[in-house]
Parts: structure tokens; sequence; C-alpha cells
């Protein structure tokens, strides 16, 4: 499994490729979100952030927390540390928010993570058929390996990336063209991406993915992942191998 660290290495041989259900790419790459697709979040995102942000001193009721709460809605997926610099205006303040808000739910999770019903299904469906797979993320490094490890899934996927200081997270399509970069895909319209937010499907759009499909386990509902440019809205990602299937 290639991680944010060795994401430059090539892969010593090309991705496999499978005909898309409409017929008009072949799929090489599937790049999935983590909370709120693959995984279930039940508002530990939310928590983590009611918690960071009292850290740092945003009032607990009244108009500059529910700004606060909107924005970080709005921008769910989108890297953490990013999103408190856009609230609280310095790198400093970001920076201490975000040390508490992945301190908070790293404990969070500690108490019990879940897989969306069908998701390790669907890795070893794409793989067993030649398709590379890779989780992309807005948390760090560090609290992604503590969900991979919570779920017991340090091999479910080929690839793991997180925004660092050489890959912005989403909306910057950074993490989605290191996935390419290392799989080889001959083409980025042979690449998926699959999540829950707004942000996921900006993140697509933007690298030029042949497919952009939500997910309505997570954080939007259809209408926003539509408006954000979705080609495609699943009811959960256990539905992605048969829109992937040549008919």
């Amino acid at each position: 499994m290639r991680t944010t660290d060795d994401f430059t290495e090539p892969a010593s041989e090309p991705a496999g490729t499978t005909t898309s259900h409409d017929g008009t790419s072949s799929v090489q790459l599937v790049v999935f979100d983590m909370a709120g697709t693959t995984i279930v979040d039940d508002g530990l995102v939310t928590q983590a952030f009611e918690i960071a942000a009292t850290a740092v001193g945003i009032p607990a009721e009244g108009v500059e927390r529910d700004r606060a709460r909107t924005y970080v809605l709005d921008t769910m997926g989108q890297s953490k540390i990013a999103v408190f610099r856009a609230l609280l205006g310095s790198d400093d303040a970001a920076r201490r928010a975000n040390e508490a808000f992945e301190e908070a739910y790293g404990e969070l999770i500690d108490d019990g993570v879940e897989p969306i019903p069908g998701a390790a299904e669907t890795f070893a469906d794409l793989r067993s058929r030649g398709i590379t797979t890779a989780f992309t993320t807005g948390f760090s490094p560090a609290t992604q390996q503590r969900i991979l490890d919570s779920l017991g899934w340090a091999e479910v996927v080929d690839q793991v990336l997180a925004p660092t200081a050489g890959l912005r997270g989403r909306p910057y399509p950074d993490l989605v063209l290191a996935a390419a970069l290392t799989a080889q895909v001959d083409d980025m319209a042979n690449v998926v991406v699959v999540g829950d937010t707004s942000s996921d499907i900006d993140t697509a759009r933007r690298a030029r993915a042949g497919l952009a499909v939500g997910v309505l386990t997570g954080a939007h509902d259809e209408h926003t992942l539509r408006a954000a440019g979705a080609d495609r809205v699943l009811a959960s990602v256990a539905d992605l191998p048969a829109l992937i299937t040549a008919p």
C-alpha cells in the first residue's frame, strides 16, 4: 500500500482497466473519500469541531459560533487546517484549532468506528478486476492512519493519501492527481472519484476525473452533490461496482 510520503514512486505495472457502465471510458483508478463515504461518520467530525472551536475561544453560542458551524458544514471534506485558517484568520490559531480537532476526533474514533456496509466488499471487487484503489481525506496523515488501524484496514486499498506540505487538500486536485500518477493511469478520463461532499465532487472536476460519484451516506444531500457537478449519485459506496461493470 502506498502512502502520501511515497506517492511519486511509480507503480511497477500499469493499472488494470474495466469498461464503465456508460461505456465511455476504461476505469483504471477509483479514489475514495473516507468519513461519510467509506466509514460511518455519525456526526464525529462535527463533535470534534465543537471541541476545537471551544478550545480556541469561539463562543459556545451566538452569531460567531453559528457562522463557524455553517462554514464547517459547507466545507466538509476539505483540509481541516485550511478550514480553521479561513475561520480564524491566522496560521497560529488554525494550528491550535487543528491540533485540538485531531486530538478530539482521535479520541472519538477510539471509542469505535464502523465501515459503511459493503465498503470492504467494494474495494475487494474493484481490486479483483485490476482497478487501483485509493483513500483520500481532509484529515492529517496521522489521523487517517489511526482510522485505518481502528478498522483493521491496513491493506484494503492500494494507496493512502492525505494533505501534507507538498499536497494540498480538497477542493484542490492534488490528492487525486497524485493517486493517478502513482497508478500510472493512461488518461484522467479513466479515474473515478467517490465522496459524500461537494468538496469531493469539486476536486474530481478540477482533476478532470472521468466520473464524479456522490454518495448519500454522509454530509451532503443529492441536490448539493449534483449542484457541485456529480455525474452520478448513489445511495452508498456499496452500489459502485455495478456502476462500473460493463453491461
